[in-house]
């Protein structure tokens, strides 16, 4: 019997026959949903070596190694409860953790309530640059909702699509699009200023695909205003929830895109790093997940024409739906991720 996990982050103990037969269900899921390649028979038999291997903690063999970007740094220590400043955060991922980046990010880590305190979060990433040597990058989330009502001047889409509102509906996503637009892209000149190594739009499209749309468009100016500024924007769904369905961006809709789609987009936007999301089943096991993950990122990054770094953690890529996630689940996602999925990053 071999210990795993299921999606919720609960023990369960399997059989490597069941493991095989969820391996290869969450492989033939990846491909009726997103419309890619499968794993090759090769592939999934190092998959099953990884998962079923009796080691708590799994890794690469040396020089397999992938660099690592990481979303909110200061708030990882900041929920354990530990009252530490931003800047000794980052310090101690970078001293302590042997962090590859460093990301400043602000509390509430959305682009609106941001935007009113900038000139404060420029003096954080500042005092950051002058004690930490990796690349320190600004991240935030779009959040698109928090220009809605009750939080914001537009009217709320979910309130109305469901009464039939669809016209109105999208004329309000479109309003609140043209809003966070203008966030990100003031919030990316603040950060040029005040020096940042880049901008990580975290959790882009939650609200949607005109979500996606506004970060598409603002990642767009951001380059050609900064050509050499470096935007990672990470993904938050596996594929682009169409709340307005309607919108294209250079021809494409928007709408349903999978990773690899949303990879070619984010490239012609002028991204320099997807962060593609492959989204936990937590009723599933952890190897039909890590098998389901695994397929779509690897095929993300063998078309994606820029670097791609698979979101690996609470409740995507494979790992549990855990506030801390198990380390036997993300060392093993992890592995799968660098040796079969070659990707660039994680």
């Amino acid at each position: 019997m071999i210990l795993t996990r299921m999606g919720d982050g609960s023990f369960v103990e399997m059989t490597t026959a069941e493991i095989r037969v969820d391996v290869e269900a969450g492989i033939e899921d990846a491909v009726k949903k997103a419309k890619c390649p499968p794993l090759t028979d090769e592939d999934t038999e190092h998959l099953m070596d990884i998962i079923c291997d009796p080691r708590k903690f799994v890794s690469v063999e040396r020089g397999n190694e992938l660099v690592l970007t990481y979303d909110s740094q200061p708030m990882k220590f900041a929920r354990l409860g530990i009252p530490i400043d931003r800047v000794q955060i980052l310090q101690i991922y970078e001293r302590a953790l042997m962090a590859d980046t460093l990301e400043m990010a602000y509390v509430h880590y959305s682009a609106k309530p941001v935007k009113t305190i900038l000139p404060e979060e420029q003096y954080a990433v500042a005092e950051a640059l002058l004690t930490t040597t990796p690349a320190l990058l600004y991240g935030v989330m779009p959040n698109m909702p928090t220009y809605t009502k009750p939080d914001g001047p537009c009217e709320n889409a979910a309130e109305l699509l469901p009464k039939g509102m669809v016209t109105e509906a999208r004329e309000a996503q479109m309003e609140a699009a043209s809003m966070l637009e203008h966030d990100l892209l003031l919030l990316g000149a603040a950060m040029n200023e005040a020096g940042a190594d880049g901008l990580d739009f975290d959790t882009s499209a939650a609200g949607g695909d005109a979500e996606f749309y506004a970060c598409l468009r603002a990642v767009e100016q951001l380059r050609a205003k900064y050509p050499r500024m470096n935007i990672e924007v990470g993904m938050s769904s596996e594929f682009v929830l169409g709340f307005h369905s309607a919108l294209e961006y250079k021809g494409e809709r928007l709408a349903g895109m999978y990773p690899h789609k949303q990879c070619r987009m984010l490239a012609e936007a002028g991204a320099n790093v997807a962060g593609v999301v492959v989204n936990t089943n937590s009723s599933r096991s952890f190897p039909w997940n890590l098998a389901r993950a695994l397929t779509m990122c690897k095929y993300a990054a063998a078309v994606s024409t820029i670097p791609v770094h698979a979101n690996v953690g609470m409740g995507v890529g494979g790992v549990p739906m855990q506030i801390t996630p198990p380390i036997d689940c993300v060392s093993r996602a992890s592995t799968a991720m660098a040796e079969i999925g070659k990707l660039d990053g994680l």
